[in-house]
């Protein structure tokens, strides 16, 4: 008897093992971590009797201080991708994106963040407001909300309260598609806030 019930044990566990082999395998999937890179293409030098520029850190808009990959589903609802990131939340990315391509414009003396200690002339407030791909019509859509302060004036004068926004062609319905389309969105964004201060700022 004791026999018979070793035999029927070693049989189920042989059963149970046989079992856990035929489950079916989640496979892995790496998350990647995409930087949002934009510099503008030519740096032009520093204007010597232009006015200092203090950029604010940008503020995302509500949804917009996560890091995942954002598009629009057939439903209209946000996908906030956990597989495919931005290196950095996206409004700090654009916050250097935006120092820098302003730097590199030629129509400032200086371009500074907030605190840096130089007495800014001009403070540039901007929020993230939209960063999103939208694969039902192959379209990314970026755009920033800006506000530029005249420091000097008394009360405060703004100069500029503006939102500039961009739509450029997806070229594929892939992360790697939508990531292109939105670092190119942004260039146009960057772009298009250059213009606007040249002309609120008279420089």
């Amino acid at each position: 008897m004791a026999q018979l019930l070793s035999r029927r044990h070693v049989w189920l566990g042989a059963a149970a093992l046989a079992g856990c082999s035929v489950l079916p395998k989640t496979p892995y999937v790496e998350q990647v971590q995409w930087p949002l890179i934009v510099k503008r293409q030519e740096t032009l030098p520093r204007r010597p009797n232009g006015p200092v520029l203090a950029v604010r850190d940008v503020t995302p808009a509500p949804g917009l201080e996560q890091r995942g990959l954002q598009w629009l589903l057939p439903n209209g609802s946000v996908h906030v991708d956990f597989y495919n990131q931005w290196a950095v939340p996206p409004a700090q990315a654009v916050t250097t994106d935006l120092q820098q391509w302003l730097a590199a414009a030629g129509l400032f003396s200086g371009v500074v963040a907030v605190g840096s200690g130089l007495t800014p002339d001009l403070e540039l407030d901007a929020t993230l407001t939209t960063f999103i791909a939208d694969p039902r019509v192959m379209t990314a859509h970026a755009a920033l909300a800006l506000v530029l302060i005249n420091q000097h004036a008394i009360p405060a004068k703004v100069l500029l309260q503006r939102t500039v926004s961009a739509d450029v062609r997806m070229t594929a319905d892939t992360p790697e598609g939508m990531v292109d389309a939105l670092r190119a969105a942004l260039a146009d964004v960057l772009r298009a806030t250059e213009s606007a201060l040249a002309t609120a700022a008279r420089v």
